[in-house]
């Protein structure tokens, strides 16, 4: 084995690899339905590889520019799926659930920092506890940021090496709890305040038109239809375009093909006998007038109609005003098709009563010049492209490392956000920008995923194998006892105000709230369990505004839990 361990330590970016395959093939195993995920099993596959290696002589250790690296991109990455959403909670309905998610996130630091306080325990325990306790891995980078801008004191004979492995054991030792802590007490809140939450989601579903969670998510019914007419009726022969559109404008002539021909639908076009005639529209009102022209016919040419599909991002203020049978009332909003709504990068139901909000994603498939027109009602159009806008990355990335570069006073030192908080600060205003303007900055969601995905858990891999080395000479039962019990109080009490806050002051259904609480511990597991626990989707609306901004302010706190708890 030591030759193995010899080999790794001689080939880092095999050894880096290895560890992030490890991590990902472990943390896709579950237990009763649970299970650590890539990221917490990285801090345990590096620690444990490291460890292991050490036993033999071999001390494993991997560059940390490489480790920042990949950490700045994975924190400009989720600036990026954040922002929309964040921005737009600054005002309306938003400002409830943004509410909430301060309130967690300010109580799940204070209970952090006065735990580490009153026990006393090492540096680094208040970053690790913070990310564990509240499932925000991102805050592990931001704990080590503090340290390495020299915000934080460090005791004599206590070096940097340390205490980033002391962030890492905390983590590990309170990230179990945090995760199964924050599903179980979400899923079960509604049932120890004696609430049927079942119920309350139905009731939700009844008066805003949602689908239950177990209406498949693939459907055969759409609402628009394409059908084609052999024209037979005389009333007709002789008569333009502009006539039967005149007479039933709830249709569009799509296509005309005559002897084989296909033809320009316009206004002026007559129609003769023996026409094959495409007609578009709602489905119920494609059967109203059945035999209008003549019998239905099965022509390809004249069904032939390329479909386009697109994102509409909602801008138009005076859209949000319009009630759902307005919008439906909206020329050519019966040629498209609303396949899903994305808010804050989160997918959440859609029901007839729906409210919109700026800077929501609609995900449409229809005719294209009704996707064209309909989109320019709403907002901006944007066709699905796989390129990414490297230039705007670049210089995102730049813009990231100024804001981070800015310091100002505060507990007795110069203290900014620094590099990672940055980089989210400038991932948000780029996509606040890009979500408005939709010109330059494109980033699919693949490509951002990438950054996220590929990013943590490659910096959380090195933290882990560097860490590794220093873990066995700072571990003992009693810390591990104590850095326990602080993340196990730092976990369960926020979730409790937070649901007591949205229940008897903001008067919020049940349902909603439950996604509202998850979303404040920016954690999807509990929302999704939630939905599953009361066979509903509604839980997923109160989820993705509470999301982003407990997202963002969990990564920044981070870097305060270590400022305040020296």
């Amino acid at each position: 084995m030591a030759g193995l361990f010899e080999f790794l330590g001689s080939n880092p970016f095999i050894l880096l690899f290895l560890t992030v395959g490890l991590a990902v093939w472990l943390g896709r195993m579950t237990v009763g339905g649970y299970g650590l995920g890539m990221v917490a099993a990285a801090i345990i596959v590096g620690c444990g590889i490291a460890v292991w290696g050490s036993a033999y002589g071999v001390k494993l250790e991997l560059n940390n520019f490489t480790k920042s690296m990949f950490y700045y991109l994975f924190m400009y990455g989720v600036g990026l799926r954040v922002g929309p959403s964040f921005v737009n909670s600054l005002g309306g309905d938003g400002l409830k659930f943004s509410l909430l998610a301060i309130v967690s996130c300010v109580i799940g630091l204070t209970l952090v920092v006065l735990g580490v306080r009153f026990l006393e325990l090492p540096p680094g325990t208040a970053g690790g506890i913070l990310a564990g306790s509240q499932t925000m891995s991102a805050a592990i980078g931001s704990a080590e940021e503090a340290v390495n801008a020299g915000v934080v004191t460090l005791p004599d004979g206590t070096t940097k090496e340390q205490v980033s492995s002391m962030i890492a054991l905390s983590y590990g030792i309170t990230y179990i709890w945090g995760t199964v802590g924050i599903i179980l007490i979400t899923k079960y809140l509604p049932k120890w305040w004696g609430v049927d939450a079942a119920q309350a989601a139905k009731e939700y579903e009844t008066k805003y038109g949602v689908t239950s969670g177990d209406v498949p998510t693939l459907s055969g019914w759409t609402a628009a239809a394409l059908r084609a007419y052999r024209l037979e009726n005389s009333e007709w022969v002789g008569k333009s375009v502009s006539d039967l559109l005149r007479g039933h404008p709830e249709y569009k002539v799509v296509n005309v093909v005559r002897n084989g021909e296909r033809l320009e639908p316009d206004g002026a076009l007559r129609f003769a006998a023996n026409d094959i005639i495409a007609l578009g529209g709602r489905r119920e009102k494609m059967t109203e007038k059945m035999g209008l022209i003549g019998p239905e016919v099965s022509d390809r040419l004249a069904l032939d109609v390329p479909l386009d599909s697109a994102d509409i991002v909602v801008t138009n203020k005076d859209i949000l005003k319009l009630s759902q049978a307005e919008l439906r009332a909206l020329p050519g909003a019966d040629q498209i098709q609303v396949t899903k709504l994305e808010r804050g990068g989160v997918p959440i139901p859609i029901g007839t009563n729906t409210k919109l909000q700026r800077m929501d994603i609609l995900t449409v498939v229809g005719l294209k010049d009704a996707v064209t027109s309909v989109g320019e009602m709403f907002g901006r159009v944007v066709r699905p492209s796989a390129a990414t806008d490297l230039l705007t990355l670049s210089l995102g990335m730049i813009l990231g490392f100024l804001i981070g570069a800015i310091q100002f006073p505060a507990f007795g030192a110069s203290v900014g956000l620094g590099n990672a908080g940055g980089l989210l600060v400038s991932g948000v205003i780029v996509s606040s920008l890009v979500s408005r303007l939709r010109f330059f900055g494109n980033t699919p969601n693949a490509a951002r995923n990438i950054l996220e995905d590929l990013g943590l858990v490659v910096f959380v891999a090195i933290v882990g194998i560097n860490s590794g080395n220093a873990l066995l000479t700072q571990l003992t039962g009693v810390l591990a006892v104590k850095i326990f019990v602080v993340g196990f109080i730092a976990c369960s009490i926020p979730p409790f105000i937070v649901w007591s806050l949205g229940f008897y002051v903001f008067k919020m259904n049940p349902a909603v709230l439950m996604g509202g609480v998850a979303g404040a511990r920016s954690h999807s597991g509990p929302c999704r369990e939630a939905a599953v626990e009361i066979k509903s989707n509604v839980p997923w609306i109160g989820f993705p505004v509470a999301y982003a901004v407990s997202g963002v302010l969990l990564t920044v706190f981070g870097y305060f839990a270590m400022l305040l708890g020296q």
